[in-house]
């Protein structure tokens, strides 16, 4: 069993979402999620710019992150249900450009707590977007995150039974651990449905860090993982805050690399 790494061009934000992807391949990034900002990013000649940067450097790009993840909890999540389908073209765009760039994982946050509609009405709108999905065989995937429902692992664990084995998730360290939970907290209710992973480092002073430069335990965790048969890739995910240069990156990735060597 392998691990792949890679890198977010979240990392590099406010940099315009190209020259953070174009610095992520530069810095020897093989797998780069790509994290949007803007509209016009989603225009056909932005994404044939991308693809020409993606062919040129040979990377690939496992994974979409949407701009619009602040606001799931007000299109998609509502109880006003006319804008739930108003904004379902601007999804479908998104994952169609998800499958252009031959990536199959497109990250959803959901809704922040309490929410305004049910358990049942919540995994119904999530469903719908996982069949706009599946026409472009890409997986709508939630990501664990502080202060919105899926910042309990019960919660998604919920969805889990709701959906069925089609029910994917994105863990994320730093989201697991502000939210007062651990990586095994999620790994014992959801670790067959974990498709993809967010990972930094965290100590007292700090929330985020770059990965091998704070407390936790990444060979117990890359373990854990691989017990778990996990497959997908570990992508380094960080605030442009939480580092002082880029070569912390770079160097943390090596770290990482060397830590499974021998698991």
């Amino acid at each position: 069993m392998s691990f792949d790494f890679g890198v977010s061009s979240a990392c590099f934000y406010p940099l315009e979402t190209e020259k953070s992807f174009l610095k992520s391949c530069e810095l020897g990034f093989k797998n780069i999620e790509i994290f949007f900002n803007s509209p016009s990013e989603l225009s056909d000649e932005f994404i044939s710019d991308i693809q020409r940067i993606k062919d040129k450097y040979e990377v690939n790009i496992p994974s979409v992150h949407p701009f619009q993840s602040f606001a799931e909890s007000f299109y998609i999540f509502s109880n006003y249900e006319r804008r739930f389908y108003d904004i379902l073209p601007l999804y479908d765009r998104f994952l169609k450009v998800t499958s252009m760039l031959g990536a199959d994982i497109f990250v959803i946050h959901g809704a922040k707590k309490p929410g305004s509609v049910d358990d049942e009405e919540y995994c119904k709108r999530f469903m719908r977007l996982m069949e706009m999905g599946d026409k472009y065989g890409v997986r709508v995937c939630h990501e664990n995150v502080v202060y919105y429902r899926s910042e309990s692992p019960d919660y998604l664990k919920m969805m889990s039974d709701y959906i069925g084995s089609d029910f994917k998730t994105v863990f994320d360290i730093k989201q697991a651990y502000r939210a007062g939970y651990t990586p095994y907290d999620f790994l014992e209710k959801l670790h067959d449905t974990v498709v993809h992973v967010h990972i930094s480092d965290h100590n007292a002073e700090k929330d985020c860090c770059a990965p091998c430069s704070g407390d936790f335990n990444f060979e117990k965790f890359f373990k854990a993982m691989k017990s778990c048969g996990y497959a997908g890739k570990y992508i380094i995910e960080l605030y442009n805050w939480s580092y002082d240069s880029e070569k912390e990156i770079t160097d943390s990735c090596k770290k990482l690399e060397k830590i499974v060597e021998n698991i």
